[in-house]
């Protein structure tokens, strides 16, 4: 028996439209799925951008105030996809109001605003579910049950990076991203949330860490109008960009392990190059987001001088079953976010989670809280998710 799930989307920028793509996708790679999602409401603010997804999608109804969302008895489930300051108090709302909630990371701007989340949720019994998207990519699966099997020894280090360009253009708008109230802490949440998330998911719980940032490009020109996305602005009145572009740290892990997170939004000659390299003292893993489908892979006995092989993750691996049907034909970002959008809808029907929840929310915020800590203080910080 299928039954319906009333869901509402908050906030209708990019990653809006990338979640209510995923609502619509879902049946279609997993149609044994017993709880199908059905699109009630859209709220945003911005002037007729909730009328426009609406025509496009078919949601029922439209809004510009979320609060309408909280009383609307047709809505049991929704995506919070608004801006970071919003997280906090549109997910403890939801969460009181018995709402389940896919909530995009960071949630919030600190550890503390998370964790009022995890609280909330766990309170009301509802189940949260936080866009970690990378972790869904079948090749980190299965570079995580490699890990954890021992095929490449024990892991002694790990680099992860994060690069982008999305932030390199001087003409780049000074949209809430760069404000420290309404964005937080800049990269850090943007990109190095995915890094300590990913950090966590393959090598265990991050103790401590000391790191640097940087503002390269320090002003910015104010938007005259509604932006989506990363849109320019040229001869608007500069202002200052208040949080990080740059990050780089060093991470101690509870197994003994280092590590090396570095991430920038402002790298150009980089478009989404991010991955991980994890050593081991038998073997090492590798992956790289631009080929996200493949693998390298060194393991054996020879240690030196010791050969990788490119492995093409298929439908063994992962979720990569529901969306291609051999080795080595391409899945997308939207593939992960569909993958994400299941993992939330079976946690709801059988109320167990599945897929990052808010307690992988609250250890990657003590994270980057303990990296805005030792960039201020020059210091080793630790790490503590009940921080």
């Amino acid at each position: 028996m299928v039954d319906t799930l009333g869901v509402a989307v908050i906030g209708f920028g990019w990653m809006g439209r990338v979640h209510t793509q995923a609502y619509a996708r879902v049946r279609h790679h997993y149609p044994r799925l017993s709880l199908v999602p059905e699109l009630v409401t859209v709220a945003e603010e911005v002037p007729g951008r909730a009328e426009e997804a609406a025509a496009q999608f078919g949601f029922a109804s439209t809004t510009r105030d979320w609060r309408e969302v909280v009383a609307d008895p047709r809505i049991k489930a929704v995506s919070i996809t608004a801006p970071n300051f919003l997280h906090r108090e549109i997910g403890v709302a939801m969460a009181e109001a018995g709402k389940h909630i896919w909530i995009e990371k960071p949630v919030g701007l600190t550890a503390e605003d998370a964790g009022a989340v995890a609280d909330a949720v766990a309170k009301a019994g509802v189940q949260g579910t936080v866009g970690f998207n990378y972790r869904n990519a079948p090749a980190v699966e299965a570079a995580r049950e490699l890990i954890a099997s021992g095929e490449i020894g024990t892991v002694t280090h790990v680099r992860i990076r994060l690069f982008s360009d999305y932030a390199a253009h001087p003409e780049g708008a000074l949209t809430w991203r760069y404000e420290r109230e309404r964005g937080g802490s800049g990269v850090l949440g943007d990109l190095a949330s995915h890094g300590t998330d990913l950090a966590r998911h393959l090598l265990g719980d991050i103790t401590s860490l000391t790191a640097d940032t940087a503002i390269f490009l320090p002003e910015r020109a104010r938007p005259t109008g509604a932006t989506a996305g990363h849109s320019r602005a040229s001869g608007g009145e500069l202002g200052p960009v208040e949080n990080e572009d740059y990050v780089s740290c060093l991470l101690r892990f509870a197994s003994g392990a280092r590590g090396v997170l570095e991430a920038c939004r402002v790298s150009v000659g980089e478009q989404n190059n991010y991955g991980f390299e994890v050593h081991g003292t038998k073997g090492a893993v590798f992956w790289d987001f631009r080929r996200m489908n493949e693998l390298g892979i060194s393991r054996g006995t020879t240690y030196q001088d010791q050969s990788v092989t490119t492995v093409y993750v298929g439908p063994g691996h992962g979720e990569f079953a529901a969306f291609q049907p051999g080795a080595a034909n391409s899945m997308g970002y939207d593939d992960l976010k569909v993958i994400e959008a299941y993992r939330f809808l079976r946690s709801v029907a059988e109320g167990t989670p599945h897929g990052a929840t808010l307690t992988d929310a609250v250890h990657s915020a003590a994270a980057l809280d303990a990296m805005a800590r030792s960039a201020a203080s020059g210091a080793w910080a630790d790490v503590s998710a009940g921080a």
